[in-house]
């Protein structure tokens, strides 16, 4: 469908709780894939003026963008959520599809799909369904880990952020207490006693400008500025890996890890912040932020602008976005430069190619927010993000250490240099008191004392910086050979029913919007029904055909038909194209006419199936056993237990049953089945 559009809140509380105590999961994500901290362990970190229960979050971007998103997203473990980036320009035509995971990474998507205005309702959702969430008692969550940062993204120029639209959405969410107050007041009876919840209004008091390939650095400077002195927000610049510089940049994705059918463009690297420009803002912004008494950081990185050298994205994309592994080399020599420049100063977070192997090494470098995308999109979607924490854990363990801090000092055996290093001045009774808890296991800021402890940190983040960097970079997991195999095809075309069942496709999908439909295998005798001479004829035309033990379908309000979900399944077609598409009102079953699909409702007048087989329209409404359907030149009554005995009604030709046993299995899947999704609440409202 190409256009995302919002779910009533109410009906997200619904399906939230009605899918967790009926399956034991909520949008689709098993409870198996929380992840809810670990008692006793501390994994919080500092992120400007506040403390996160983890340094993980989505990037801004897929996993950002919509109310669900940031559930799904929070439950995996991720504590601070960059939201998607927002920009005046809020009605993009984005090509489909628009992300490429075959192999490593591409995009050509890059802002908001949604209205301004929809996206600041859809953050203020998010967050108050978190908060309904942690209130319900029904998750077994580790003390203090519900906790959670939301983080702005804006972009991309400053004319566009000082426009009053993005100034209200700047204002809408530093004091979200108006749109609240607008959903307290839609909390579904059955969940009243959410409505005397203390929901955050100050949603969020930092932000991440996005600053697109070839944004002015002065201008980029200005929006920091404005942002720092008008709207007294903590920022952070994120910035683009063309900041290696050209020969650096072909040295590392072309010699070193063999990309070399991936090009950046040249004039990527002279229209794009240089190194010199970007340290001189740097140095100035963060004078200004101090001065103020604000945060102020960067991000490393952006996606790398390359061109488009492959026929997954339209023939009109020139150019594209790549993420992923080689994008992982980039930053972190980025993040290397950085520090060796201006050491540990300035925070830094980081986007580029995380995932399970290596979140824990982006941990011990002491980046936060540590923000993951591309991995997000691959099979397990975001139940990828709780098998994070299994690997730091894994580390933490073998290292004796339970805060995050302690972690760094001990994760790459640098503990000793950085004491020599920072520890000159200090007495000899401390450093041997530091390294006595070193050999010992015991707590190392007691034995070091506050000072002496921050300083020995800082020295360990710029030695495991150095040690990481260098290890990344000849690491053959980022290189060609080793991200080139694309997911596996077997050949067979989609239908509307029966595929492999593999259910691939269903948490690729980072809005949620592919999901299981519950049929039961059936083979279904289908009738003809022909009108002559006064009287109906029936004949028998074959058969529907169900085998599989459940099918896959598709909520259209939430696809926005980026092909991920066709890169992960093992046939041809892509589900998000030909598995059956529910619409979440008639309104946008009529608008979106050009799209195959269904719309279902249950009211006192019946159950009643709108749908669209090849454009053409059916109806079809289930009444106390009786059936009325109609379509192109017919409208026929019948018994629903005995339609060729009993039908009447007009034919301009033989109706063929076919499709109402197709309407009548998607109505008996989302109405009698049981099985929670986006369709079954909405048609029950």
């Amino acid at each position: 469908m190409a256009e995302l559009i919002p779910y009533p809140f109410a009906a997200l509380i619904e399906r939230m709780f009605s899918e967790l105590e009926s399956a034991d999961s909520i949008f689709d994500l098993p409870s198996k894939s929380f992840f809810l901290g670990r008692e006793g362990r501390d994994y919080s970190v500092p992120f400007h003026d506040k403390r996160a229960p983890t340094p993980l979050g989505p990037a801004s971007g897929p996993q950002t963008q919509m109310a669900q998103n940031l559930v799904l997203s929070w439950l995996c473990g991720c504590r601070i959520l960059e939201l998607k980036t927002v920009q005046i320009l809020d009605e993009l035509e984005i090509p489909r599809p628009c992300i490429d995971m075959e192999t490593i990474g591409y995009n050509v998507e890059w802002s908001q799909e949604l209205k301004l205005e929809q996206s600041l309702h859809e953050y203020i959702k998010g967050a108050m369904l978190i908060e309904i969430l942690k209130a319900s008692g029904k998750l077994k969550m580790a003390p203090g880990f519900g906790e959670v940062i939301y983080d702005m993204s804006v972009g991309y120029d400053l004319k566009g952020i000082q426009t009053e639209r993005v100034q209200d959405y700047i204002r809408g969410m530093k004091d979200a207490s108006a749109v609240v107050e607008h959903y307290r007041k839609q909390i579904p009876d059955r969940f009243s006693q959410f409505r005397d919840l203390d929901f955050p209004t100050n949603l969020s008091n930092s932000l991440t400008l996005s600053t697109f390939h070839g944004c002015p650095p002065d201008e980029i400077e200005r929006i920091i500025d404005f942002l720092l002195n008008e709207h007294s927000l903590n920022c952070i610049i994120k910035l683009n890996p063309t900041l290696l510089g050209e020969e650096r940049v072909r040295e590392l994705l072309q010699g070193v890890m063999g990309y070399e059918a991936v090009n950046v463009p040249s004039k990527a690297f002279q229209t794009d912040t240089s190194w010199d420009q970007a340290q001189g803002f740097v140095q100035r912004l963060g004078v200004t932020a101090d001065q103020l008494g604000l945060g102020f950081g960067v991000k490393f990185s952006n996606t790398l602008i390359v061109e488009n050298h492959r026929s997954f994205f339209p023939e009109s994309e020139k150019e594209m976005y790549l993420s992923g592994p080689p994008l992982h080399v980039l930053a972190t020599n980025l993040v290397d430069r950085f520090r060796d420049r201006f050491g540990d100063h300035y925070p830094i977070s980081f986007s580029a190619g995380i995932d399970r192997k290596n979140f824990a090494d982006a941990v011990a470098i002491g980046l936060t927010p540590i923000t993951s995308c591309s991995d997000l999109l691959k099979a397990g979607g975001y139940s990828r993000a709780t098998t994070y924490f299994r690997e730091l854990d894994s580390r933490m363990d073998r290292l004796g250490v339970n805060t995050i801090p302690d972690y760094i000092i001990k994760a790459y055996g640098n503990a000793e240099q950085a004491l020599s290093e920072c520890g000159k001045n200090a007495e000899d009774s401390k450093i041997d008191s530091c390294r006595k808890a070193l050999e010992e296991g015991t707590s190392l800021l007691e034995a070091a004392g506050e000072d002496l402890y921050g300083r020995w940190l800082s020295q360990c983040k710029l030695l495991n910086t150095q040690t990481y960097a260098e290890n990344a970079t000849l690491d053959q997991r980022y290189a060609l050979v080793k991200n080139s195999k694309p997911p596996t095809k077997v050949g067979s075309m989609l239908e509307l029913f029966d595929c492999l069942t593999c259910d691939k496709c269903i948490p690729v999908c980072p809005n949620d919007a592919n999901f299981m439909l519950s049929i039961p295998p059936e083979q279904v005798p289908v009738k003809t029904l022909t009108f002559e001479d006064g009287s109906w004829s029936v004949e028998e035309s074959g058969k529907l055909v169900l085998d599989k033990k459940h099918q896959i379908a598709n909520f259209a309000d939430f696809c926005n038909e980026c092909g991920n979900c066709d890169i992960f399944c093992p046939e041809d077609g892509g589900p998000y194209v030909l598995k059956p598409r529910f619409f979440g009102s008639r309104e946008s079953f009529r608008e979106f006419s050009n799209h195959d699909g269904f719309f279902i409702e249950r009211n006192n007048g019946g159950d009643t199936v709108l749908a669209r087989f090849s454009q053409d329209e059916y109806e079809s409404t289930l009444l106390n056993g009786e059936v009325q359907f109609s379509g192109p030149g017919f409208n026929i009554r019948f018994s629903a237990d005995d339609p060729e005995k009993t039908v009447s009604g007009e034919a301009e030709t033989s109706v063929d049953l076919t499709r109402y046993e197709i309407m009548e299995k998607i109505r008996w899947g989302i109405l009698e089945s049981g099985h929670v999704n986006y369709a079954s609440v909405i048609a029950r409202q």
